[in-house]
């Protein structure tokens, strides 16, 4: 058994480490393209005849395939001068400086240094890194990528900022405690390569595991907040509902096709199924659209090949809802599905039509039917409710797409009056909201 303050330690690391360290910041700044690389397969020795362009270009590609500049830029900010805020119940963290700038950033960094930070976790002074930072699945990245994300990071410009200090409450602020969490929890391994499996397959699995590292928003947690052996089968993150990947056909994504997931990550967008919102929709706009119909093949391929995994009635039900309904508004007794009717009428029929079904906006890269959408359908109003609270602003070489934020013009009452109109309307009328869970969920953004 373990020693009672073993497992104290461990309880206090887990609850500082990943439950409320892994919100996904919003409007993280987008850099232009990155430089085509010639060869882009995990494993590639980036020294082995490559110029230091060559190694640069394919750092570039592979910092934006993990989608680094999410969470170590500021709104408006220098891109990867860290300071972006993560806010916990038990305080608040701030992103690291990660350009080359010697005082302030990484530049006085060894590459060692560096290579330690993401395949173990441990930063150059020693001291253990939190595990918001996701070096539990950059530990699968090769040598070579490492080295050249680093050689990338090394050419953009110095900035000298210092990011806040953190503010976490004793113990929070014990970095020291990590050490016990990682014990029970982490293992420092490079991504396999699985010889029963096809050359596809094990790119879409490196993309997937380590560089993308899909699995720390999309896979359920324990009780001490570390990956359960459910690999993508959806959690819960920050008020956002992150779906089940898995081919399950009821709860995942079983009635997608590997087009459909080509389709969705390079565009954020797939008619009759689902428009990205909130965190997955940054993904997109800063990471996913730009990389190789290659790589997102083997992606789709990856998951299509995962083990199906069922979660209760979590699936975005995309059936649900008919967009040629009549909108009908209610009057009398059924007061607040009156309001909620006319709250829509007000707000969001001019971009989603009155009927909802945002077709001719939708065909010109734009707004998205309400209907047949994982959004609305999905088995409860979580998403629904962040959409219609912070909005949806997705660049992408297809379209920008901008939805206003309701967060500031409507109150709680109105906006779950809202999200049950829509639900009932034009998606899955078992998803109910109340204001009280809209405050949580204001509360969580």
């Amino acid at each position: 058994m373990m020693p009672p303050r073993r497992a104290y330690a461990a309880t206090v690391v887990a609850l500082i480490g990943l439950k409320m360290l892994w919100p996904a910041p919003t409007q993280a700044q987008v850099i232009a393209p990155a430089p085509a690389a010639a060869n882009v397969n995990n494993g590639v020795n980036v020294n082995n005849g490559n110029t230091n362009a060559d190694v640069i270009a394919r750092g570039q590609y592979l910092t934006r395939a993990a989608d680094c500049i999410a969470c170590h830029t500021t709104a408006g900010g220098q891109p990867y001068a860290g300071g972006v805020p993560f806010a916990t119940p038990f305080g608040t963290l701030y992103s690291p400086n990660i350009t080359p700038d010697r005082a302030t950033g990484i530049g006085a960094w060894t590459d060692a240094q560096f290579q330690r930070a993401l395949h173990q976790g441990i930063r150059a002074d020693g001291k253990h890194l939190y595990p918001a930072f996701p070096y539990t699945s950059y530990t699968k990245l090769t040598d070579q990528d490492v080295q050249a994300i680093r050689a990338y990071l090394n050419s953009v410009p110095a900035v000298h900022s210092t990011p806040p200090d953190n503010k976490l409450a004793f113990p929070f602020n014990i970095r020291a405690l990590m050490t016990f969490w990682n014990l029970l929890f982490f293992k420092a391994q490079r991504q396999p390569q699985v010889a029963a499996q096809s050359v596809e397959w094990n790119r879409g699995a490196y993309l997937s595991e380590a560089l993308g590292h899909c699995a720390e928003c999309h896979t359920p947690r324990n009780i001490l907040m570390a990956l359960k052996d459910q690999p993508f089968a959806g959690a819960k993150l920050q008020g956002w509902h992150a779906y089940n990947l898995t081919p399950d056909a009821d709860s995942g994504i079983g009635g997608w096709s590997e087009n459909d997931i080509v389709s969705y990550l390079s565009t954020g967008k797939l008619a009759g199924k689902a428009a990205a919102a909130g965190p997955m929709a940054e993904v997109i706009e800063n990471s996913t659209q730009y990389l190789s119909q290659s790589d997102l093949q083997a992606i789709a391929v990856y998951l299509k090949a995962l083990h199906p995994i069922a979660q209760g009635d979590s699936r975005p039900r995309t059936q649900w809802g008919a967009p040629a309904q009549d909108v009908i508004i209610w009057r009398g007794a059924n007061h607040a599905a009156s309001n909620g009717a006319l709250l829509f009428n007000a707000n969001c029929a001019s971009c989603h039509n009155w009927k909802g079904d945002g077709a001719a906006a939708e065909l010109a890269g734009g707004y998205p039917a309400l209907s047949h959408n994982s959004t609305t359908g999905a088995a409860d109003a979580d998403n629904l409710t962040m959409v219609i609270l912070n909005g949806v602003h997705r660049r992408s070489a297809t379209a920008d797409v901008f939805m206003p934020a309701f967060r500031a013009e409507l109150d709680d009452a109105d906006i779950a009056a809202l999200s049950n109109y829509v639900s009932s309307q034009f998606g899955n009328p078992q998803a109910k909201q109340t204001a009280e869970g809209v405050a949580k969920a204001r509360a969580a953004k």
